[in-house]
């Protein structure tokens, strides 16, 4: 897969841009700090997640003084041209089209616009609290694994319906309440145990890939055991678990079981990564689970994600960037940079963020 072009229309501070990428090799944006570049590369991650990758809410992606942003992409894969086009409202609904009808899932998103960003904010995926490392999981559901995709939207849709309830109960009981919320909880707990199954068996897919990876941009190859876990927030059946826990979901008004609260624990040579790890040891974990995904998807797809990286030189050691060009697959990838790159990296084309702007 490839980009052929992405216009952006009030997203960001733009008013108006468009970039045009080289279809192989690197294409590097540069410009100083603050003028829009890492807004290009958010732009495409979120045609494919429906989500900023730097954690920021939709309106914030908005255009200050419009009522809308748009995202306008055109890709090309080994079939056929796809448009993939987006409204982000601040005022009702935003949504997402692939070919002019109406986006259905995170798994046509996924493949319609496939991308394995690298960003500064990606130390998060191992220092951070464990909804990023979820994001993680259920992204890369949507390239490989079209069941569990599907399970993470219905998981999503009921987990809204069941804290509506519970908002509106007030953390009183009544007949309609417990009987609504028996549906919800076996819809949940149906959804749940196919998305938390499709989960765990993804995890054990990435140990093929994570530690190596990890090893090579350490320079501590077959030196360190990388771990992943992933650890439930319940124990036994979840429909059980959601009945026992319905009280207290009643008196606070939220969800407090079920795979949205469920961790993937990190650890390197028995040490949890997320308290025990040096920020260096954490960013070449956070690096290698991005990579390890990549090389995922490519392995059992027929897919090729486009390589995004947002100023990710800057936050690594001489060795480390080294390590990480190494790593690099070939195909597309987008960089931004406001300083020099490091050696090895093969350029195809430079475009200075003015001439984003400008439509060049």
């Amino acid at each position: 897969m490839s980009l052929d072009r992405i216009e952006l229309l009030d997203f960001r501070i733009f008013t108006a841009a468009t970039f045009t990428p080289e279809a192989e090799g690197t294409t590097v944006i540069s410009g100083p700090n603050g003028t829009g570049k890492t807004s290009v590369l958010e732009a495409m991650v979120y045609l494919g997640t429906q989500r900023s990758f730097r954690g920021a809410p939709r309106e914030a992606m908005v255009r200050t003084g419009a009522d809308r942003g748009i995202i306008r992409a055109e890709l090309r894969g080994a079939a056929s041209p796809t448009l993939v086009e987006a409204e982000i409202l601040l005022a009702g609904r935003s949504r997402t089209q692939v070919n002019r009808k109406t986006a259905s899932g995170r798994k046509d998103l996924a493949v319609a616009a496939p991308c394995t960003i690298f960003s500064p904010e990606d130390l998060a995926l191992v220092s951070g609290g464990p909804r990023v490392r979820r994001e993680l999981l259920d992204d890369a559901l949507g390239l490989v694994d079209a069941e569990g995709a599907r399970a993470a939207d219905e998981v999503d849709r009921v987990l809204r319906q069941r804290a509506a309830l519970l908002r509106q109960a007030g953390g009183r009981v009544s007949a309609d309440v417990t009987s609504t919320l028996d549906v919800w909880d076996q819809r949940l707990a149906d959804a749940g145990k196919i998305l938390v199954t499709a989960r765990e068996r993804l995890v054990s897919a990435l140990d093929e890939f994570v530690g190596p990876a990890y090893g090579r941009l350490a320079g501590v190859p077959d030196q360190l055991v990388i771990s992943q876990q992933y650890v439930r927030s319940w124990s036994g059946e979840l429909l059980t678990a959601l009945v026992e826990h319905r009280k207290d979901d009643l008196r606070r008004g939220v969800n407090t079981v079920g795979p949205h609260r469920d961790d993937l624990v990190l650890t390197l040579d028995g040490r949890e990564a997320r308290t025990h790890a040096s920020q260096g040891e954490q960013r070449c974990l956070a690096l290698a689970l991005r990579i390890g995904v990549h090389q995922l998807v490519v392995s059992r797809t027929a897919l090729t994600p486009i390589l995004l990286l947002d100023d990710v030189f800057s936050e690594l050691d001489p060795a480390r960037s080294r390590a990480l060009v190494a790593e690099l697959p070939p195909g597309q990838s987008i960089l931004t940079t406001a300083a020099p790159l490091p050696e090895g990296i093969d350029v195809a084309r430079i475009v200075n963020i003015a001439q984003v702007v400008q439509g060049a």
